[in-house]
């Protein structure tokens, strides 16, 4: 899983304002301030990257989701071409997250379908999804 800003910064939030007791100095104090900095490096990093991340991954479940309409939206009651056709309109990472996860709980129930099918071709496509979404939404931490 990769944590999202708002996650970020709250647990940045909480490790600043959580208070310290006296013993807590020098290695632990090290710990911490190590800590509270990977999270600002992690922070930054999805700021930059995690609202195209996710527009990008909207879009790619949306297209599988419409590849796989013909021969699977029948078991779905409409809801691929449904979903396939919708455009994200709230940016907010909120917003984003709500249509990522209603995505993504539509493509593994479908995933679910293909694999009974015996669907190798859509089965490796939507693997193939996996792996580019975990790669587009990763976080580095710094060495």
């Amino acid at each position: 899983m990769t944590p999202t800003l708002p996650e970020i910064m709250t647990s940045f939030a909480v490790a600043l304002s959580t208070p310290m007791p006296p013993e807590a100095t020098g290695d632990y104090m090290a710990g911490r301030v190590g800590m509270l900095s990977m999270l600002a490096a992690l922070a930054g990093q999805e700021a930059e990257r995690g609202p195209a991340a996710r527009v990008w991954e909207n879009g790619a479940i949306r297209a599988v989701l419409g590849e796989a309409a013909g021969r699977y939206d029948a078991a779905f009651d409409g809801a691929l071409a449904k979903a396939a056709a919708e455009v994200d309109t709230d940016f907010t990472w909120s917003g984003l997250d709500a249509a990522n996860a209603a995505l993504r709980r539509l493509l593994i129930a479908l995933h679910e379908r293909v694999e009974t099918a015996g669907d190798n071709d859509l089965d490796r496509r939507i693997i193939g999804l996996y792996a580019q979404m975990a790669h587009e939404r990763r976080l580095d931490l710094g060495g």
